[in-house]
């Protein structure tokens, strides 16, 4: 599911209060963007046609929650820019990632240490494994 940079800003408030009101989304965005109470409702309308929300009516106003998670919206703009910029090859990304961008030490501890659990484990020895 692509989403614009609206709607990312309007799922983040959702996301981090699993539930909301239009009224709750302006009152956590209108500071940054000056959007009016109309523009969140024509996004939050647009992100329940996408599937990306769910809205439900209580009494006059309708509550909405989330129908995908952070880390599934993360993971499909992820895929869509490996697929539109570097074709689906997710080492020329790393590369790209590592070598145009300023990696910090602690970045970098954090990195290998990802690496390190990816890594295949010997089999176990000893009691239980088989031979």
């Amino acid at each position: 599911m692509k989403l614009t940079e609206a709607e990312w800003t309007v799922m983040n408030v959702v996301w981090e209060r699993r539930t909301v009101v239009a009224r709750d989304v302006l009152e956590a965005v209108e500071d940054r963007t000056g959007w009016a109470y109309t523009t969140v409702k024509t996004l939050m309308s647009r992100l329940v046609d996408k599937g990306a929300l769910k809205g439900r009516k209580r009494g006059n106003t309708v509550v909405f929650e989330p129908v995908i998670s952070r880390e599934q919206a993360r993971r499909s703009a992820v895929r869509g820019l490996l697929d539109r910029a570097f074709d689906g090859a997710f080492g020329t990304f790393v590369q790209h990632m590592l070598t145009q961008e300023k990696l910090s030490s602690k970045d970098r501890l954090e990195l290998e240490r990802m690496l390190a659990e990816l890594e295949p484990r010997p089999p176990r020895s000893g009691k239980g494994a088989s031979r």
